[in-house]
């Protein structure tokens, strides 16, 4: 019986190396990778071959490769063996051979520390691989998946674009133990092109699936992709989950935010069987209840946001389904799941109280009132999130700098759309964002169709909202965490005087009754001489409590009693727990 090395980075490379139907291996002898090299000579799927010169190794793989046609792995031990390869990754990178590189090395926190061997393959000649990855030792389950996105990423590579060399530096315990007997089962990503066979959504004679497409980011859609999306839903019961920047807006349209955003009641909608994933970064809430993913761009690439992904689809997204329009023409679909996500959103939203004068209340009465084909830009984290609860017109383009994330230019990315559109264009942002990029404010050429809602707390409220981790501090988290205190402390005449100065129109609010009073001049159609702000003064304190509200609308017995115990036991002594129980 064999005796596998108990390394799970190891043994899940030599899983994903069956997968992906790598069996060829030449090995150059070393301690390093005694783990890697041990474990697959004891597996029958693997042909192994021995070089004592590596660099004659990588010539040896070239050969190998192109004469069987199939991808040809290397291993070899830490020190100046991994620089012998490189004479023969670069014969292989010009000439297109799907070459596996694996080097094996210590912990990467030796090199540089005058350990022996100890040596950096963090950077490779750009023409001597396609792609380099480094491949830690696993202690965790985030270890784990990020191994798996790694090695699923490295492998697919090989063939990726007419095929090369890829190199994976696989970090070793040097664990001398193999009780292993089996190598276990893991995830493997695949990537389909357009002229691979397509994956079925679900076998004929079971339509009970529930799929969704879910849309991150989005550029506006063409009618064709939305025509065909909507086509895909008709045939297959599925919905478009979207958040206030997914820009879909057909008829199988969800803005699923608020339902699934509960912390003490978890929605059967929510418990889906294959999410299409769509888009680029959502900055709304990410489901966890998925049991796969696929993920359809041009790039390519593995997002794994789920940690679910199982196949990548690297097509326009308008051909991918048209592909499945057509795989799935005999399917007599219905709109179930769209019902069922509706009667929950409905439910929810009828539930929301009257809430405190917050960014949340702002959103929930502005986004109707908002000018039918105007443009919607959103300030992070705060406003986007809010604004996901609540939907607006389906002629309003929205969008969000959530590509980076980061705060240092929303006032511009706004200013920026303005000057090329005759549209209104609108901008909800919070106080740090605001002053964070209040120059552009000073810029000549701002148009009369820029119109900002500059929602001031005097403080960064994604701090003190209660998901953040700087929550549990309070007060102490205010002076330096979240900011508190400066740009004139919420002043009443700041951002009044500044934009007076420049040309704009100030409007302020400081109650519900004043931005009521004020609102249906802010989002009117009528065109205005100058460009408009409107500053709202409120409380964060309010904000906190608006979240809490809406993240807590009903209560479920089941979620109650995991939070319940979570309290107690704390999020490591479930895991351990969890570890019990399986075993």
């Amino acid at each position: 019986m064999a005796n596998f090395t108990d390394e799970k980075n190891t043994l899940m490379l030599i899983s994903l190396m069956k997968k992906h139907g790598i069996k060829k291996v030449i090995a150059s002898p070393g301690t390093t990778n005694v783990a890697f090299v041990a474990t697959v000579q004891q597996d029958e799927y693997f042909e192994v071959f021995s070089a004592y010169d590596e660099r004659s190794a990588a010539y040896m793989a070239c050969g190998m490769a192109v004469e069987s046609g199939e991808p040809v792995a290397l291993s070899c031990t830490q020190a100046t063996a991994s620089r012998n390869y490189l004479s023969g990754l670069t014969e292989a990178y010009y000439r297109k051979i799907p070459i596996l590189a694996i080097t094996s090395t210590q912990h990467l926190g030796r090199i540089g520390q005058n350990f022996q061997q100890a040596i950096d393959r963090s950077i490779q000649p750009v023409d001597s691989v396609k792609l380099s990855v480094q491949v830690p030792v696993i202690h965790s389950e985030d270890d784990e998946w990020y191994c798996n996105v790694l090695l699923n990423r490295a492998l697919l590579e090989l063939r990726r674009n007419g095929n090369g060399p890829v190199h994976i530096n696989l970090t070793t315990a040097y664990s001398m133990e193999f009780p292993v007997r089996e190598i276990p089962k893991v995830r493997v990503i695949r990537r389909i092109g357009f002229l691979d066979s397509f994956p079925t959504v679900y076998p004929k004679i079971d339509i009970s699936k529930k799929i969704a497409i879910f849309v991150g980011a989005h550029k506006k859609w063409s009618n064709e992709l939305e025509e065909a999306v909507d086509e895909f839903c008709q045939h297959y019961n599925a919905v478009v989950l979207c958040d206030a920047v997914s820009n879909y807006k057909g008829k199988y349209r969800v803005m699923y935010s608020l339902v699934a955003s509960q912390r003490q009641y978890h929605s059967p909608v929510c418990d889906i069987d294959l999410v299409i994933h769509l888009g680029d970064v959502s900055g709304a809430f990410i489901l966890s209840s998925v049991k796969e993913t696929w993920r359809v761009n041009p790039d390519g690439e593995i997002r794994d946001t789920f940690k679910k992904q199982t196949y990548v689809f690297a097509m326009e997204e308008e051909v991918f389904f048209q592909r499945y329009n057509q795989l799935g023409k005999d399917y007599v679909g219905d709109d179930s799941y769209l019902r069922a996500w509706r009667i929950e959103c409905d439910k929810f939203n009828q539930k929301i109280p009257e809430l405190p004068f917050s960014n949340g209340w702002i959103a929930q009465h502005t986004a109707e009132a908002l000018p039918k084909k105007s443009i919607l830009h959103l300030g992070i984290y705060n406003s986007l999130r809010h604004w996901s609860f609540f939907d607006v017109d389906e002629s309003i383009m929205e969008y969000s700098n959530t590509g980076g994330f980061g705060i240092d230019g929303c006032v511009s990315a706004a200013l920026g759309a303005s000057l090329v559109t005759d549209k209104l264009v609108f901008l909800v942002i919070g106080d740090l964002a605001f002053f964070y990029d209040l120059n552009s404010m000073a810029n000549r050429d701002v148009k009369n169709n820029l119109r900002i809602l500059l929602i001031n707390n005097g403080i960064g409220t994604e701090f003190k909202n209660p998901d953040n981790r700087a929550y549990k501090l309070g007060s102490l988290a205010n002076p330096y965490i979240a900011a508190e205190g400066h740009n004139g402390k919420k002043s009443k005449n700041l951002v009044k005087h500044y934009a007076e100065d420049l040309g704009f129109l100030y409007i302020s609010a400081s109650t519900k009754e004043e931005f009521l009073k004020k609102i249906p001049n802010f989002v009117s159609n009528t065109p205005k001489e100058h460009p408009v702000i409107f500053e709202v003064f409120i409380n964060t304190e309010d904000e906190t409590e608006t979240l809490h509200i809406l993240y807590n609308l009903e209560t479920s017995v089941t979620v109650s009693a995991k939070n319940l115990a979570k309290s107690f036991l704390g999020d490591s002594n479930i895991k351990k727990l969890k570890k019990i129980l399986r075993k």
